[in-house]
């Protein structure tokens, strides 16, 4: 009889499960992860990973149109072949997932196939997914085990979110996307409307538009990536705009029509005028929502929040022995969180020493448009809102050597400093590479660095790291290149 008894259950195999289960496995818990469609989750299959592969194809026919620019000639017409463009977006994708398998084999954890239920407290039952794969690209790994029951001294549901649909403008996979469809498109369509403005609808603009595409984004808040900073927010417009996107903010799709092969989303504006535009799809981009249903939770009574299970700092639920980690647990929705948060989780319960709670203040958030943006903290307005005095620092890319030779001038870095302490209180980004940049600021904020040190630290030259270190010069008067 197959042994069906672990120390600790995982129920999911994203960036949160699978690293949660491998911390579990290097802590000595005798472990299993449960999956029901691909291992790696939405992140590595149809999220963080194969969008990215998309943005590189994006980029490098951005740098190639702007070849002369370099001295260089292209010979013809650079065009974008969409079926390879996607066959290399997946089979990035699919290497990720064997990776993932290999790590679990590695670790010696278990991994279970099929959609998991909540029985009682230690206890689940496997059964067959009630869901499809979204594409079963993947076969099912060889080796796993399969339905049954299972029990666990700690479960720890890491069941990830999926895309929020607003009601009459449903996705249906057709004229109305998801990022499930945009990223996978069979033909590259002459036109788009992307509603909504945060990460996700911001680098499919972006992908797109790059690959010739007309494409108008329609945001409900004054400004778009309505998250980051307003400055940066507005900053990130216009060089978006500069590049042909078009973009409405303080407005929304109130109804979307359908034809045979277009679409015409009706638009309302703040002061209540309407526009239509017609496009081949729209691409509902309006935030995700965690995956709690079909999961036992009611009948355990896990309590939860505006679809998110409730945890506290180390991952625990209301019930004992259940815990949740990831963006089933709540925003920030990012696969960096969930890793985090479900390595807290794993070490409380192992009585590992030193284990806080996840400082969220500190959660570095990435938009790989172009230009991409970056930022970590609290933004201008949040600082005043809490009553700070500040100091802000700003360095554009215009003024470092690196970018001008990459020919990337366009960006800046935005710093925010307690003025009493010297605090690094935030720090904002948009350009070349930013996404890269970010961890110095938070590396300096983890250890508690004041611009004090960060004026003192050595920056190699030419980089465009150097404009970290001379935005936190300006925040206090002293910029050099500049």
């Amino acid at each position: 009889m197959a042994d069906t008894n672990y120390d600790v259950i995982i129920i999911g195999s994203g960036p949160g499960g699978y690293v949660t289960a491998i911390r579990a496995a290097q802590l000595g818990f005798k472990t299993a992860i449960v999956e029901r469609e691909h291992l790696g989750g939405i992140c590595l299959n149809w999220g963080c990973i194969p969008t990215k592969a998309l943005l590189r194809s994006a980029e490098i026919m951005d740098h190639a149109n702007h070849a002369k620019g370099f001295g260089l000639t292209l010979d013809g017409t650079m065009k974008a072949d969409v079926k390879d463009v996607v066959a290399r977006s997946r089979g990035v994708s699919a290497r990720l997932n064997g990776g993932v398998g290999f790590l679990m084999k590695k670790n010696k954890i278990d991994v279970i196939w099929g959609e998991a239920k909540l029985k009682k407290p230690g206890e689940i039952v496997v059964g067959k997914p009630s869901k499809p794969a979204v594409e079963p690209q993947h076969p099912v790994p060889k080796g796993v085990k399969g339905e049954g029951t299972y029990t666990a001294k700690h479960i720890i549901v890491a069941t990830g979110a999926r895309p929020r649909a607003l009601p009459g403008i449903e996705p249906d996979g057709k004229l109305i996307w998801t990022y499930f469809e945009a990223m996978k498109p069979s033909k590259m369509p002459k036109s788009l409307v992307v509603m909504g403005s945060g990460a996700i609808g911001i680098e499919f603009a972006s992908f797109y538009r790059s690959m010739g595409v007309d494409v108008t984004v329609v945001e409900l808040m004054p400004n778009v990536m309505p998250v980051e900073d307003e400055e940066i927010s507005k900053f990130a417009r216009k060089a978006l705009e500069k590049r042909g996107l078009k973009i409405i903010t303080e407005a929304k799709v109130t109804k979307v029509d359908k034809a045979a092969d277009s679409i015409t989303a009706h638009v309302e504006t703040k002061d209540g005028k309407t526009s239509q535009i017609k496009a081949d799809h729209l691409i509902s981009a309006v935030g995700v929502q965690g995956n709690i249903e079909n999961l036992g939770l009611e009948g355990l009574g896990v309590k939860t929040d505006r679809g998110c299970i409730v945890i506290d700092g180390y991952g625990k639920t209301n019930v004992p022995g259940l815990y949740a980690i990831g963006d089933v647990a709540g925003p920030p929705m990012l696969a960096h969180k969930a890793e985090h948060e479900g390595v807290i989780c794993i070490e409380k319960i192992a009585g590992v020493d030193g284990v806080h709670p996840m400082d969220h203040r500190k959660i570095p958030g990435c938009t790989y448009c172009n230009p991409q943006v970056a930022s970590v903290g609290l933004t201008e307005a949040k600082a005043k809102a809490d009553g700070r005095e500040i100091r802000v620092g700003r360095y554009q890319f215009n003024a470092n050597g690196k970018a001008i030779a990459l020919g990337e001038d366009n960006g800046m870095i935005k710093v925010i400093f307690d003025k009493k302490t010297g605090e690094l209180l935030g720090a904002h980004m948009c350009g070349a590479e930013v996404t890269e940049l970010i961890q110095g600021f938070v590396v300096a904020m983890n250890l508690e660095t004041t611009e004090e040190e960060l004026m003192h630290t050595i920056f190699p030259h030419p980089t465009l790291s150097e404009m970290m270190k001379e935005s936190v010069l300006d925040a206090y008067g002293r910029v050099l290149n500049a």
